[in-house]
């Protein structure tokens, strides 16, 4: 199969069984630093993910993000709230119009090396707090980047519409491993299991029957 597509790589579960269902057909991973707490150690599991499987990884750093948007993923990990990602309080971790951002500079790259598709790993658990994850979201930004490049690039998004735990028996399949990839909002070493990425992380490899890996603080 022809490697016609870049893919957008944090180093989390959902990018990274993405990176591996279609390693065949991405000639280019990209990862932004846009100052995140867990930024570095999201972006060291993208690189070593790559790494194994011969795939380009660029890392872009974005950071005017981290020093005029406003977010709690951008001020610290005691900002981040507890709970899960259905909770109101959850809304102060949406970083303002991110994969607007992302996906262009990624429209650029593309359109540049020759690529036909940007691939992103949004899910349905993301479209509660997140607008940028949702499918119309997705929609109009593929029919303006479709519209603004001579090629035609657009969105290859296919988790769009499924679960969290639909991507991890996914990997499972794929026997992706999960201990290389991070999740964790507060950004520490070890995964602090209350945040709600962390809580969507857990409930996920258990409703995939998926060992967890994951260190978590408690």
């Amino acid at each position: 199969m022809k490697k016609d597509s870049i893919i957008i790589l944090s180093g989390g579960m959902d990018s990274v069984t993405l990176l591996h269902y279609r390693k065949d057909r991405i000639a280019l991973a990209v990862s932004f630093d846009y100052g995140s707490n867990h930024n570095a150690r999201e972006i060291e599991c993208a690189r070593k993910q790559c790494e194994m499987l011969g795939i380009e990884h660029l890392v872009i750093p974005l950071e005017f993000m981290g020093k005029y948007f406003k977010s709690s993923l951008l001020e610290g990990a005691e900002k981040i709230p507890e709970g899960h990602y259905a909770d109101d309080n959850m809304k102060s971790t949406v970083v303002p119009f991110r994969n607007g951002i992302m996906l262009s500079i990624a429209c650029g790259l593309a359109e540049s090396r020759g690529l036909l598709h940007v691939m992103m790993a949004n899910h349905g658990g993301d479209h509660a707090i997140y607008p940028d994850c949702r499918p119309e979201f997705v929609a109009s930004m593929s029919d303006a980047m479709r519209n603004g490049t001579y090629e035609g690039v657009d969105i290859l998004a296919e988790f769009t519409n499924i679960t969290k735990s639909d991507i991890a028996r996914l990997g499972k399949r794929l026997g992706v491993d999960y201990s290389l990839t991070y999740s964790c909002y507060k950004g520490g070493e070890k995964h602090c299991g209350k945040c709600g990425t962390c809580v969507e992380r857990k409930e996920a490899m258990a409703q995939a029957g998926i060992e967890d890996p994951t260190d978590y603080e408690d």
